[in-house]
């Protein structure tokens, strides 16, 4: 494991690119470091690191993560929040304690909406009746990462959205000046817009939402 961490550390350093560095960090508001990798560059990077036969345990992984999660770079975050997607298919129930670590920690968009559609998102398919538990807890947190991770959990169920269950979530949350929560009550809305677009328009007819979330939620519906 220590070799793994070490390895692919060494590698984003020996690919790093300060000029670029520096221009992520001013995009990020200055709250991470970064190498100055490429997203596209830093994927090419993680493929061999990724390989089924050289991935560490699961056992290891929340270990591996939590590591990853107290280094400065950004990158290493991003590499963490990727490599726990290679373990999709082995997620076991304590796992949500470690998804909840990651959100809480070094929070912002950029790994939360990772975390809360791919790795929540598919954990609660996983182990539904742990949904309610969580969910109510993140929605009474006042934590804003675990609160728009709430709404966005379903972003890409599509079909198997549950309509009402996404209801709740968001009547909520209504009423916050939040701009992330209410962003995210329009994205989750819009994305839903494209399964089930009268379910959409006749929510935000009844709900007081804010006029960013009803201009996000609607967007593909004027289109159309």
């Amino acid at each position: 494991m220590k070799e793994y961490i070490q390895t692919i550390e060494s590698e984003f350093k020996k690919n790093g690119n300060p000029t670029i560095a520096l221009d992520q960090k001013a995009y990020m508001r200055g709250q991470f470091e970064f190498f100055g990798l490429k997203a596209t560059q830093r994927r090419e990077i993680q493929k061999p690191f990724f390989i089924k036969e050289f991935l560490p345990k699961k056992g290891e992984l929340h270990q591996i993560v939590k590591i990853l999660w107290e280094k400065p770079q950004r990158d290493f975050q991003h590499f963490g929040q990727e490599l726990t997607l290679k373990y999709v298919k082995q997620f076991e129930k304590e796992d949500i304690e470690l998804f909840e670590f990651m959100v809480i920690h070094k929070s912002w968009w950029d790994t939360i909406d990772f975390i809360a559609t791919k790795l929540i998102g598919e954990y609660f398919k996983m182990y539904p009746e742990q949904r309610d538990i969580y969910i109510k807890k993140w929605l009474a947190s006042n934590h804003i990462w675990l609160q728009r991770s709430c709404l966005l959990f379903q972003l890409k169920y599509k079909e198997k959205l549950d309509p009402v269950f996404l209801s709740y979530v968001i009547n909520s949350l209504t009423g916050t000046q939040e701009f992330f929560i209410n962003k995210a009550i329009g994205w989750v809305l819009r994305e839903y817009s494209r399964t089930n677009p009268e379910w959409v328009v006749e929510f935000t007819n009844k709900t007081e939402l804010s006029r960013l979330s009803r201009k996000e939620a609607l967007r593909l519906i004027k289109k159309n």
